[in-house]
């Protein structure tokens, strides 16, 4: 079971990799006057902040969507609720240089949380 389940994150991760180079490759074109380095932070800023927990979150619905559907679902809800999430932070009072860092690490920890949680209790 364990095997199975390496074998799935690691199919999954390569086609995130694969997203990940297709979008660095897109916005390189986009801002050619402008350093690898610098599209490469903003690729990679975008991934964390929409794209993975998207994903993450969307890993409970695994058996019933294909990846892309998660993928694409899942970075659109992503940034919806992160938008949400960061104005009731900004209102209790959280300085907003913080956001970008806990909000995504949040919503990833919920959606392995509840993947894991659905798989136990399909076990069971």
């Amino acid at each position: 079971m364990k095997n199975e389940a390496f074998d799935f994150i690691k199919k999954e991760m390569l086609y995130i990799g694969l997203i990940f180079l297709i979008g660095l490759i897109i916005f390189k074109i986009v801002f050619f006057k402008e350093r690898l380095i610098v599209v490469f932070r903003i690729v990679l800023s975008l991934f964390w902040l929409f794209a993975l927990p998207g994903y993450f979150i969307m890993l409970y619905w695994k058996e019933k969507l294909e990846f892309i559907e998660r993928f694409i679902i899942g970075t659109a809800l992503s940034a919806g609720i992160i938008g949400v999430f960061s104005y009731y932070l900004g209102l209790l009072g959280l300085n907003i240089k913080y956001h970008a860092f806990l909000l995504p690490l949040i919503l990833i920890l919920t959606g392995l949380i509840a993947a894991a949680r659905k798989k136990d209790l399909q076990q069971q």
